[in-house]
């Protein structure tokens, strides 16, 4: 259990705060590990010589964080969470889809966790009015829509749909729950399609009560909401994905070049 610390009692800041931020601090060096129990009410309230509702406003504020969960009648824990480090300038290299794997199984694999992906549900629908103007298709035109969550390592960090023009989905295993190694990527270049390059853009924001269902997000816990392009040599944008992750379970990971 990590040493606690002695409160600045004559700091501006709650005590119930200085507690807060000694034990995140433990928390943050690995003092206290992912899945290791913090130390109990009656500890924390004997060594700060504080009540115990000051102790568990502490508590609070690491819950709300996303940073602890309370487990009935065992204590509060650290949270254990995956952390992928998402490689955003290597992920959609073509050496990935020709080893059979697609971009989150490759960042993955290279972070020693699996992957795994469920709630696939595929449909044929009208895409939202500012994906069908980057598609390049009608207002009353349907394309095919993959939504699917992905985990690492048994636990949901990511939301995504693909919106796919039908005319580049029909007649291949895009429309099949298991699209094959590599994924719909690969399967289009197997139809002749080849990548000129994928763009992303990538906000922040706190997440619906869905998305915090799903993504199974504590309280506090914002998410990342990105929007990727996959465009053909011919300037065709081949598929929209929205994807929204759990802001807790990424790193964003860039390998610039300087020019």
């Amino acid at each position: 259990m990590a040493a606690l610390g002695v409160l600045d009692m004559a700091s501006d800041r709650p005590v119930f705060q200085q507690i807060a931020d000694q034990l995140r601090a433990s928390i943050s060096s690995g003092s206290i590990a992912a899945g290791e129990r913090l130390p109990s009410e009656a500890v924390l309230m004997r060594h700060h010589g504080v009540a115990r509702m000051t102790v568990r406003q502490a508590l609070g504020v690491l819950k709300a964080e996303g940073l602890v969960v309370a487990e009935h009648g065992r204590g509060v824990f650290v949270r254990p969470r995956p952390v992928m480090r998402r490689l955003g300038s290597d992920r959609f290299a073509r050496r990935h889809r020709r080893r059979g794997r697609a971009a989150f199984e490759a960042d993955a694999k290279a972070a020693g966790q699996r992957p795994t992906v469920d709630q696939l549900h595929i449909t044929r629908q009208r895409p939202p009015v500012d994906v069908a103007k980057v598609l390049g298709v009608g207002p009353d035109e349907e394309v095919l829509v993959r939504d699917r969550r992905y985990l690492l390592d048994g636990h949901p960090v990511e939301l995504a749909v693909s919106y796919v023009p039908l005319d580049v989905a029909e007649g291949t295993p895009i429309r099949d729950p298991d699209s094959g190694p590599g994924g719909i990527y690969a399967r289009m270049e197997d139809a002749g399609f080849t990548f000129r390059r994928f763009h992303e853009d990538v906000t922040a924001r706190m997440p619906s009560p869905e998305e915090t269902r799903r993504l199974d997000l504590p309280p506090g816990v914002p998410v990342l909401t990105l929007r990727r392009s996959a465009v053909e040599a011919g300037n065709r944008v081949l598929e929209v994905c929205d994807t929204v992750m759990a802001a807790h379970s990424f790193v964003l990971s860039y390998d610039l070049p300087a020019k």
